[in-house]
Order: structure tokens, then C-alpha cells, then sequence
């Protein structure tokens, strides 16, 4: 009760019940990596038809983040996020028991439908109650809840799946997630008038929009080069890390290096663990030193040395493999503070426009990549089957790198961009 009536604290609570149902989202998303031979057993996909069932989920995912945003800044993000939540955890349960291909494809796709509003009334939910200078930090720590949901869906996911079973672990996931939503429907609060408590010191009332507020601040959002710049950046780097973490990565350490899966799990483990840690770290940093671009710029140069090395040397030693995933789920950090950015050129009101313009274009990223790098394995492949499964050639997978190296690449001049826009705005 002393925690309620102080909603500085309460807040926290309340951010942590939102964060658990991200976690999930995080999970799923990210579960196709150590699902992969299973799936490909089990709906006998080729690797461009497995990058497709782990890129719808991403393709519904970006589709949704404007109408997310305007959901979330129109119903606020309590009934929006209740929603999601519970057709997030109805897919779930229906790809368990999916046992065709097609039918894991729609049902992967409407766990995309519902994962897509968390997010983003997440961050609406911090506008109405974090203050200005702590939202980065909490845009930073928001993203490390997703990371910690990349650690569970890598070794303990393949525990899971090696003692349960892939559908039944799947299918635990939802049922838990279905009864997750009623907890969030009766405790999270869009206000904290609405809570019951008083305003809190330093964070101006974020009210609602009327539906001529939206159609001008949508307007206003996707007029703004640096939002498409933004976007275009977020649409590799997350891209690029949806894709290592969530599908390619396990399969390469798999073949690249003769493992298990689960073992192949603790790299992508680490790149989790690299999320966890990073963007906090860059969001707390960048609250207290007000920089921003300028670490983006440092992002950047990392993920092309990262990711190139892997590119050059195609099986270099397994510790340096470990360190560049760890690297690219830490510098990711760097990118999250464009979030920042945006909200800072737009009303707070309409954060969840903004927001979800730039977080759809990140998520678009998590949908093309996974194809694209599943095209470069399938073009070098040379016929080669185990148990059902495709084995990819060491060139088929250093392409593979080169594709994500140049996405780097590209999200470095971004980057740069940016910096540029920001340094003549000052002056200006």
C-alpha cells in the first residue's frame, strides 16, 4: 500500500508489469534461432521458407507500429497493451498446434499481431510517468528487459524444447501469457492521477489525443527527414540483431564449428546478455553527459568492425565469435537513443506516433534481413541434408556476413547524418 500511494515507486511496479509481458515478446521472437532445425524438421521449409516463418511475426510487427502509436497516444497504452498481450498469447498457443507450414505461418503472424503494441506503450506509458532527462535511461532499460528475454530464449529454451518438447514448451509460453494479460488489464495505469496518486514533480500531463491531434501529429511525424534517417538506421541495426540473435546465429555456430544447439545457444546467450548491459548503459550515459549522436557514431564503426571480422575471416576462433555477438547486442545501446531523439522533436503527447514510426521501421529491418541472409545460405548451398536439415557452406554463411556488414555499413552513414543535421541545427 506504501508503494501505491507514492507513485515514484509505484511506477516501477508498473513498468515491471509491462516489462513482463515484453519479456515474451522478446522470447518469441527470438526462439526461432534454437527452434530452427526442429521447425525445418517439422514443416520440412527450406532456408529461405524458415527466414519467411520467422519474418512474418517482423513483417506484421513494423506494419502495426503506426497504428500501435496512435493506439497508444488515442486508448492509451493500458487497454492497448491488454489487447496485444492476449492475441500475442491465442498465436502462440495456435502455432504449438500447428501442423502445417502454412498454419504456423498465420499463427507466428498473429503472435506479431499482439507482440507489436508492447513495445511502444511501453515507451508512452514512461512519457506519462518518467520525466524528459530520465527517458533515454528508460528507453535504454526498456530495451535491456528485451535482452534479458534473448537469454531465455537461448539456452533455457533449448533445455526446454531438449526436455519437453518444442510444441509443448511453445504452448506453456501462451497459456502463461493468456493469464498475464488479466494482470496487466487490472494493475497498469496510463496516468498517475489515474492510479489514484498525485502528479509526479517535472512530468507535464500527457493527455490523450482527439483524433484531429493524431492526423496533425502523424502528419508532422512523417514529414521529418531525420525520422526517416532514424528509421533507416533502426531498420539495420535492429534488423541486423534480430536476425543474428533470432535465427542465423545458432545455425552458424551449429555447422560453422560441429556443435549442438544448445551450446550454439550460449552465443547468441551472450549477444542477450550484450543487450542487457548495453543500452542502459548508452541511455544513462547520454542523460547525464546530453550527448547522443555522437555515441550513435561510435555504434556504428563497432558494428562494421564487428560484423566484418566474422565477414573476413568466415570461422574465426569461437571466442571472437562470442565477443562480436556479445558487441553487437551491447552497441545496440547506441542506436536506442534515437528514440530519444525523435520524442525530442515531437510533442510528448504523441510520443507513441513518433515512436512507433521509427520502431516499425527497426522491426521491417527484423523481416527483409532474415530472407535476404536465408537467399545468400540457399544460393551457396550444395545439396547437403542431415535428419531433414539443410547444411549451409562456410562461403554460403561469410555472404551471409557480408550482407550484414554492409547494413552496417549503411546505418554508420546514417550516423553520420545525423550528427551533421544536429550540429548545423545548433548553429542555426
Amino acid at each position: 500500500m506504501r508503494v501505491r500511494s507514492d507513485p515514484v515507486r509505484y511506477r516501477w511496479v508498473l513498468w515491471g508489469v509491462l516489462g513482463v509481458v515484453f519479456l515474451l515478446v522478446n522470447i518469441y521472437r527470438l526462439s526461432t534461432a534454437v527452434l530452427a532445425e526442429d521447425l525445418m524438421a517439422a514443416f520440412e521449409t527450406t532456408g529461405v521458407r524458415l527466414g519467411t516463418l520467422h519474418a512474418i511475426f517482423f513483417y506484421v510487427y513494423a506494419l502495426m507500429q503506426i497504428p500501435t502509436g496512435l493506439l497508444a497516444d488515442r486508448v492509451g497504452p493500458r487497454r492497448t497493451a491488454t489487447a496485444g498481450a492476449f492475441v500475442m498469447s491465442i498465436g502462440a498457443i495456435w502455432f504449438a498446434l500447428a501442423d502445417t507450414y502454412l498454419a504456423a505461418l498465420v499463427a507466428r503472424g498473429l503472435v506479431g499481431l499482439g507482440g507489436s503494441v508492447i513495445f511502444v506503450c511501453i515507451l508512452r506509458f514512461c512519457a506519462s510517468w518518467y520525466r524528459d532527462d530520465e527517458f533515454a535511461t528508460m528507453s535504454g532499460l526498456s530495451f535491456a528487459v528485451s535482452g534479458v528475454g534473448g537469454v531465455l530464449a537461448t539456452t533455457p529454451l533449448a533445455l526446454a524444447v531438449d526436455a519437453a518438447g518444442w510444441r509443448e514448451t511453445v504452448l506453456a509460453l501462451g497459456v502463461f501469457g493468456l493469464a498475464f494479460s488479466a494482470v496487466v488489464y487490472l494493475f497498469v495505469r496510463d496516468t498517475p492521477e489515474r492510479a489514484g496518486g498525485r502528479p509526479i514533480d517535472g512530468v507535464p500531463d500527457r493527455p490523450t489525443l482527439s483524433a484531429r491531434d493524431l492526423r496533425a501529429s502523424t502528419t508532422a511525424v512523417l514529414g521529418d527527414r531525420v525520422v526517416w534517417v532514424v528509421s533507416a538506421m533502426l531498420f539495420c541495426t535492429t534488423g541486423l540483431n534480430l536476425t543474428l540473435f533470432g535465427l542465423w546465429g545458432v545455425p552458424y555456430v551449429v555447422q560453422t564449428y560441429g556443435v549442438s544447439t544448445t551450446y550454439a545457444s550460449t552465443f547468441t546467450l551472450a549477444g542477450s546478455v550484450g543487450l542487457i548491459v548495453g543500452p542502459p548503459a548508452f541511455g544513462l550515459l547520454s542523460d547525464r553527459l546530453e550527448w547522443r549522436t555522437e555515441l550513435m557514431i561510435g555504434g556504428g564503426v563497432w558494428y562494421v568492425l564487428a560484423l566484418g571480422s566474422i565477414a573476413l575471416l568466415g570461422a574465426p576462433p569461437q571466442w571472437l565469435v562470442a565477443l562480436v555477438f556479445f558487441s553487437t547486442g551491447a552497441g545496440l545501446g547506441a542506436f536506442v537513443l534515437s528514440y530519444a531523439v525523435v520524442k525530442e522533436r515531437h510533442p510528448a503527447e504523441a510520443s507513441g506516433v513518433s515512436t512507433g514510426t521509427i520502431n516499425g521501421a527497426a522491426f521491417l529491418g527484423g523481416s527483409v534481413l532474415p530472407a535476404l541472409m536465408g537467399w545468400a545460405l540457399d544460393t551457396y548451398w550444395t545439396g547437403d541434408l542431415v535428419g531433414g536439415v539443410r547444411v549451409y557452406t562456410s562461403t554460403g554463411y561469410r555472404m551471409a556476413f557480408v550482407i550484414a556488414t554492409l547494413a552496417a555499413g549503411v546505418a554508420l552513414a546514417c550516423a553520420l547524418w545525423l550528427h551533421r543535421h544536429e550540429r548545423r541545427t545548433r548553429r542555426a
